[in-house]
């Protein structure tokens, strides 16, 4: 029995070593040719971008003092994602040479942008949608964050679990574009460009798609509605994701014209606690919505998500 225990511990022992080497191995992914542009048009682009559709600002923005909205604020970190896979921190993300990406080159964040590969060449979490940005676009990103001024502040490092670990070492992998990405993408209100402002800056459809916490992964219909986040400020209380699609008992844009989208979405945030990054929305073109809006109109339709005749839209402890 002895000898029985000590070959188990061996084992054990060894596939634990294995399963960290793994999920701290290098990756191979190329340096984009992205460079910051100084170009006002340019920085502009970004400026809407990162604090607009793309909300970089709900994560990275600083966490104190605590607010419904962290648009506007120095993007210094911190703000933490509990999972069943551990506690995951935003990075720091001011121009500090030292604890943001004033040391980093343009080449290596385009990288960690578009191919989820940290400068250490380790793969980070596919938290970031932005793979499939136009080559312009991400320009316009990294040029509008060199703008920023640098702030001092430390992150601390993501606290991964066991099960963390072998999701890392053995589900999850960096998510590249997933074709040549554009070289540009002019904005114009059609389906077209709704769904590249759907998948791949406003990230509407990781909130309105039901995921696998574990690994990413969708499970359940696109645009279908029913994940459950968080309300701001309270983790007893959850909102679901409205169904997006074009069905005509559960579509929750059923009998709404496109002005009546345009104008909900300019008229902000309704809900005090609500999830969605209302503040960073509110100030989209009214041709980026009527773009998502038409976009929206060529889903296939679904079946699932809330109950949109009932309104029932959040869960709390009591209201399971």
């Amino acid at each position: 029995m002895g000898r029985v225990g000590i070959g188990a511990a061996v084992v054990v022992g060894a596939l634990s070593v294995f399963t960290y080497v793994r999920a701290t191995r290098k990756i191979e992914a190329p340096y984009p040719n992205i460079h910051a542009s100084r170009d006002l048009a340019v920085i502009e682009r970004g400026q809407y971008l990162v604090e607009g559709a793309a909300h970089c600002g709900e994560c990275h923005g600083a966490k104190d003092p605590p607010a419904t909205s962290l648009r506007g604020r120095p993007m210094t970190g911190g703000k933490e994602f509990h999972t069943l896979i551990g506690t995951f921190r935003a990075p720091n993300i001011t121009t500090d040479a030292e604890t943001g990406i004033g040391r980093l080159k343009d080449e290596e964040i385009a990288r960690l942008i578009r191919y989820g590969v940290k400068p250490n060449g380790q793969a980070a979490l596919p938290f970031m949608p932005y793979a499939n940005l136009s080559d312009e676009d991400l320009t316009a990103v990294i040029s509008y964050l060199r703008t920023q001024k640098p702030v001092r502040s430390e992150v601390a490092d993501h606290d991964v679990n066991p099960l963390g670990r072998i999701v890392q070492a053995y589900v999850l992998e960096p998510k590249g574009p997933t074709g040549t990405p554009k070289k540009s993408f002019p904005p114009a209100p059609t389906a077209e460009y709704g769904e590249y402002i759907a998948h791949n800056i406003g990230n509407c459809v990781m909130c309105h798609t039901k995921v696998d916490m574990k690994t990413g992964a969708f499970a359940g219909p696109t645009f279908g509605g029913g994940a459950e986040h968080e309300a701001v400020g309270n983790p007893r209380k959850k909102f679901l994701s409205p169904n997006l699609t074009p069905d005509p008992r559960w579509g929750w844009l059923q009998g709404w014209s496109e002005d009546a989208f345009v104008q909900r979405f300019h008229a902000g945030r309704a809900h005090t606690d609500s999830p969605m990054p209302w503040e960073s929305f509110q100030g989209m073109t009214a041709d980026d919505l009527r773009a998502l809006y038409r976009y929206f109109k060529t889903l296939s339709p679904a079946q699932t998500g809330p109950d949109p005749r009932e309104h029932q839209v959040v869960l709390t402890a009591s209201n399971p």
